[in-house]
């Protein structure tokens, strides 16, 4: 889908964690299509950036510095796009973040940082934009950025999953809870998309150039779990967030997307070394493709 086929003109879309990575790919997407965009993110470098991005594609911006565990800034940041812009039209709840520890040595620290910014974040942000879009009469559409880890187990990421989980759940309450104003929320879930996080790139400006680089044999394992046999990348996300935030799925709510190159379906299988299908390497099934 070419995004300049789809047109957002005039709408308003607000980005959570849109300075790097999967919010940023949206923010420019969405950008494209035509959608003045409202960047909330915690690096002032890539808040500059991609607002600088926006502009440069014709439309407005409004880069926010702020830092989504803080649910009073985040009523802030909602009030400064009503503000600057008398509207808002989309909302992407893409903050979050993960660190992976077995469960028993997680913090409750740990616990409460992982539900603020991916759970909670969430539910401030629904809770403060959705009244602007009734207000406005309009509809909308609202996306949250889950992931694969939501509906499968996930060792070492414990709290982040039943975040991602209980998003998927909010989703489809909240399809029900707004559809009578015509507010249309579903859900992306994404896995192995390379992310400035995914490559060490935590802080600072996105640079490549400071990207970590996989082993052969990291690379090769990788690439084996995915039937697509490659990474995903942001911008995939981003037209699959333009096509759910278009008149293009006006009769689409409550769903979540995986955007995984196939993971989700494989549900465990994976190519073996011979490019056999396998369950555990080793003991393979079917004919080499």
């Amino acid at each position: 889908m070419n995004p300049l086929e789809v047109s957002l003109e005039g709408q308003v879309a607000v980005i959570t964690g849109g300075g790097g990575g999967i919010g940023r790919g949206i923010a420019l997407t969405l950008a494209q299509a035509g959608a003045n965009i409202v960047i909330a993110e915690i690096v002032p470098e890539r808040a500059a950036e991609v607002g600088a991005r926006v502009r440069a594609l014709g439309r407005r911006a409004l880069p926010v510095v702020m830092d989504m565990m803080d649910c009073e800034q985040i009523s802030t940041l909602i009030a400064k796009a009503d503000d600057e812009f008398g509207r808002i039209d989309i909302l992407v709840n893409n903050a979050g973040g993960v660190s992976g520890r077995p469960f028993l040595e997680q913090s409750e620290r740990s616990w409460r940082r992982h539900i603020d910014i991916n759970f909670v974040s969430m539910l401030a942000c629904t809770h403060a934009a959705a009244p602007i879009m009734i207000r406005g009469g309009r509809g909308g559409a609202i996306v949250n950025i889950a992931s694969s880890e939501g509906s499968r187990a996930a060792p070492n990421f414990a709290v982040y999953a039943a975040c991602k989980a209980g998003m998927i759940s909010f989703t489809k309450t909240m399809a029900l809870e707004l559809s009578g104003h015509g507010i249309r929320v579903n859900c992306l879930a994404p896995d192995h998309t390379i992310t400035p996080g995914m490559m060490g790139n935590r802080t600072g400006p996105v640079d490549e150039g400071q990207w970590r680089k996989r082993s052969p044999e990291e690379e090769d394992a990788f690439l084996r779990s995915i039937p697509l046999q490659r990474f995903g990348v942001v911008e995939e996300c981003g037209r699959a967030a333009l096509f759910l935030c278009s008149q293009a799925s006006d009769y689409i709510s409550g769903v979540t997307l995986p955007i995984d190159g196939g993971t989700s379906a494989a549900s465990g299988w994976v190519r073996g070394r011979d490019g056999r299908w396998t369950l555990q390497e080793g003991l393979s099934f079917g004919s080499a493709r």
